[in-house]
């Protein structure tokens, strides 16, 4: 009697729930993360194919849904156990959303309310949040403006979706962007960085940026040289000629301090607030003087007598000529110089990566032979 009476309780409290979901074991846990999100499951859908089963557990995905409950009323369901393994298999390998978020995709096959239904539970290693701050771009160039951005506000990282994922250097990508843009880059960040999946047409890279500064001394270090870079274009003459406005950018850099040569984190900052910097630092922020200027100037990495060694490359009227600013001319003056030049004086670069820079032509057509040209004529 007693039995009888536990057993009609349960079905009572069943009854009272409005759900007789009936499991007929089929539960599938794969993924390999940590924290369910806060997310709860929206409209429930019908499924009557593996297509149609498959969208919907993408759409949970992607939505940061985590309870949702599909209705398979039209399913095979000598089919179903077999489908649902398949599509979870499918999603979290392939799925970059669910490669980045899911940890478990959990899916009980039974009724609810007298229909045939299947019960999904997906557990996140993200939450809703983090899913939803996921920024979608068509492919890496995209990506790059939105990373761009992002180093340019000193933030601390950043999640991509790129439709179209090819394979890059992200951390040669902020490298570069650091020398070419010293007024926004304080200091350039170590980066990691991590992409799900491992293969696939689509992918979510994930950028981590940290820094030594933190984000409000390095956005209060921009704001100090910003106006520093704005004096420096102002000190352009309009109407001179481009080697007459490398010459000044020159001086206003170069006569500011009585230069410190020391490395530095934050090199924009050190070099033009405090007067200390290394070749690196002098010439990236002479790079971006020119470029604000509407002046083209290269930053060029090598060497110089056995030493990591960085300078200009400027382009004067077509011509392309080497500045080094921590080696210019008797007295300061701004000096340009040819490659055999630059050899001569034990500096060695990639040659390919830069522009050549030869010898001006002279105008005279008919010119004095340079020393040991006869010489050299005959033995030829």
């Amino acid at each position: 009697m007693k039995l009888l009476k536990c057993l009609w309780i349960v079905v009572l409290c069943l009854c009272l729930c409005g759900c007789d979901l009936l499991s007929r074991g089929s539960h599938i846990y794969v993924g390999e993360h940590q924290n369910p999100s806060t997310g709860s499951g929206n409209q429930n859908v019908n499924a009557r194919n593996y297509q149609q089963l498959y969208k919907a557990l993408v759409n949970m995905v992607e939505k940061g849904e985590d309870q949702k409950i599909i209705f398979v009323k039209q399913y095979d369901k000598q089919q179903l156990d077999a489908d649902l393994q398949q599509a979870v298999a499918t999603i979290c390998a392939e799925n970059p959303i669910a490669a980045y978020a899911v940890k478990e995709i959990q899916c009980t096959v039974g009724t609810v309310s007298g229909e045939d239904a299947v019960s999904v539970q997906v557990l996140y290693m993200r939450d809703q949040t983090q899913i939803h701050q996921i920024v979608s771009v068509k492919d890496n160039q995209a990506a790059q403006e939105i990373i761009y951005q992002s180093l340019n506000a000193c933030e601390t990282g950043l999640v991509l979706y790129i439709a179209e994922y090819a394979s890059i250097d992200f951390s040669q990508m902020v490298k570069d962007h650091a020398l070419a843009y010293p007024e926004y880059v304080m200091e350039q960040p170590q980066v990691s960085v991590n992409i799900y999946p491992e293969t696939g047409e689509s992918r979510v890279v994930e950028l981590k940026f940290t820094y030594e500064t933190n984000r409000d001394l390095l956005k209060n270090m921009q704001n100090q040289v910003s106006p520093v870079f704005r004096s420096a274009v102002l000190y352009v003459s309009g109407d001179a000629a481009e080697e007459e406005k490398f010459s000044q950018l020159y001086s206003f850099l170069m006569e500011r301090y009585d230069y410190t040569i020391t490395t530095s984190i934050t090199p924009a900052y050190s070099l033009l607030r405090h007067g200390m910097g290394d070749c690196r630092a002098f010439a990236m922020v002479y790079a971006a003087m020119c470029r604000q200027a509407g002046l083209e100037c290269l930053v060029v990495s090598g060497n110089r007598a056995g030493e990591n060694w960085y300078w200009n490359i400027v382009n004067m009227d077509g011509a392309y000529y080497h500045v080094d600013l921590l080696s210019t001319g008797d007295g300061g003056v701004f000096l340009g110089h040819n490659d055999e030049q630059m050899q001569a004086e034990g500096y060695l670069w990639n040659f390919e990566a830069y522009p050549s820079c030869q010898p001006s032509v002279p105008d005279d057509p008919n010119p004095e032979p340079f020393p040991g040209q006869e010489d050299l004529e005959k033995e030829n």
